[in-house]
């Protein structure tokens, strides 16, 4: 991913609200399977991780995207905005 278009997709993340948030539990199979369904059906997620949660964002974002096949956007404090193409129906143009 360019730099360009990561910019582009920044841009497009400051209006989603966040979608999922990771508690105390951090990453659950059931955790990434949400993740999976909801980049599926919007192709760009953000995804808050709670405070009580202990696990670091970055190290989260990292596994998520190894486990959906998707790309990390970025990583701001404790939100996390990932982007993966929909198979089916792509909607976001890059």
């Amino acid at each position: 991913m360019t730099s360009k278009q990561r910019a582009y997709l920044k841009g497009l993340a400051q209006t989603t609200e966040t979608i999922l948030n990771i508690g105390k539990a951090t990453l659950t199979p059931e955790v990434v399977a949400a993740c999976d369904e909801a980049l599926e059906k919007r192709e760009l997620i953000k995804v808050g991780v709670l405070k009580n949660c202990v696990a670091d964002p970055m190290e989260m974002a990292q596994t998520i995207a190894e486990r959906t096949n998707a790309e990390v956007v970025q990583v701001i404090g404790k939100k996390i905005v990932l982007f993966r193409p929909s198979k089916k129906h792509p909607k976001i143009k890059l």
